[in-house]
């Protein structure tokens, strides 16, 4: 029996590490990340288009531009203050604080920076703007089943790294 290949429809489980170009690890996840491969569940960058054709045990390794990751960084998006005119629960670096615009929508946004009396506060992404290498390792490829389609990401959500 030939192996399966990833193609419309196949449940596929995989896991991935992120690098910079230099080498330096972003991030990983040795926990399996699966996917109805062509179904709603959208992996970053075009990893689902590099996996297409790949076997069980096949390894994958993709460089993604910013435009096809997390975008580029977007300085309007970046917003520096007098400390004193932050509350006190922001007042630390990685602090999560929830801005919302004319329009009504609500976006997170980080303390990245703290320094001589000024807190910056930035909205993209920690990756914006950044080439990743990506490097995925395709554990399994089968059919999928009905229970697969309910245990995998909900409609609409994506496989996105954080």
């Amino acid at each position: 029996m030939s192996k399966e290949t990833i193609q419309n429809g196949k449940f596929v489980s995989l896991t991935y590490a992120i690098s910079d170009p230099d080498g330096g690890l972003l991030e990983q996840s040795d926990l399996p990340v699966s996917y109805i491969h062509g179904g709603e569940t959208e992996l970053i960058g075009g990893m689902d288009r590099a996996v297409a054709g790949k076997c069980q045990g096949d390894e994958v390794t993709l460089t993604i531009p910013p435009a096809e990751a997390f975008g580029e960084h977007d300085p309007d998006l970046t917003f520096t203050d007098d400390i004193e005119n932050v509350p006190p629960q922001f007042r630390q670096l990685g602090a999560e604080v929830q801005m919302q615009n004319e329009n009504g929508e609500v976006k997170s946004f980080f303390v990245t920076r703290i320094e001589d009396g000024k807190l910056t506060v930035d909205g993209n992404h920690p990756l914006a703007g950044k080439t990743l290498v990506v490097k995925v390792k395709i554990l399994e490829v089968r059919d999928a089943t009905k229970e697969d389609a309910m245990s995998v990401a909900l409609p609409g959500q994506s496989h996105t790294i954080n």
